[in-house]
């Protein structure tokens, strides 16, 4: 998921009151990374998004391998570009410098491997998230996401997915409103951040764009 898709996710849970104006942590818990476990530096970008804001990502999922679990990476910077000559290669180190000698990093990404309600527990015992997200989550598709909806309508967490077309969004929230009994609180709509490069090998018969709809509970 795109940095600006997390941070769209946030502010329209802060519009629908479901999640407090951040203050000074924002603690994320995110299903089912893949991807996102080759990019983990594109989170950096949160820093620009949440200014003052020290920010902690637990990434959570069977496609991490049993080798990273627990593996926690700070960034104190943002991503660089592939130009080796790019002017965000001299100020690098010197940038590095200056963030080490603070007592902590704006973003903070740990890797948790497994299913997320195999795994929660041990995740809350010392505090809750603020809010979860699950991009292009699918939920109509896989069985293995009920139990993950059960725990999650138990924590009484603010929740948002993603989903790759409208169609596979409305069967999603019905698939949710069946385990939670309520509607999305934060309805279907078009994600202004989704990828603008269509999903080739989508089996949908839809036009399908990663994140391309949003909603939420």
């Amino acid at each position: 998921m795109e940095p600006l898709t997390i941070y769209w996710a946030i502010q329209l849970a802060t519009i629908k009151n479901l999640l407090p104006q951040i203050s000074n942590e924002l603690r994320i818990h995110y299903l089912g990374p893949e991807k996102e476990l080759l990019q983990l530096a594109v989170f950096g970008e949160l820093q620009a998004l949440f200014p003052g804001v020290d920010v902690h990502i637990d990434l959570i999922g069977p496609a991490i391998p049993h080798l990273r679990d627990g593996e926690k990476t700070d960034l104190y910077t943002y991503a660089q570009c592939n130009e080796p000559d790019c002017e965000c290669k001299s100020t690098f180190e010197s940038h590095i410098e200056r963030k080490t000698n603070c007592r902590s990093s704006a973003i903070t990404v740990q890797l948790h491997a497994g299913f997320y309600h195999d795994c929660y527990r041990e995740l809350i015992k010392d505090s809750s998230p603020h809010i979860i997200i699950a991009p292009n989550a699918g939920i109509a598709a896989y069985t293995s996401w009920l139990p993950t909806l059960e725990v999650i309508r138990e924590m009484k967490v603010p929740v948002v997915f993603s989903d790759y077309c409208e169609e596979a969004s409305h069967l999603a929230a019905a698939c949710i409103t069946s385990v939670t009994g309520a509607p999305p609180t934060i309805q279907i709509q078009i994600n202004p951040f989704r990828q603008p490069i269509r999903v080739e090998e989508s089996v949908l018969h839809f036009p399908c764009y990663s994140n391309c709809f949003l909603f939420g509970f």
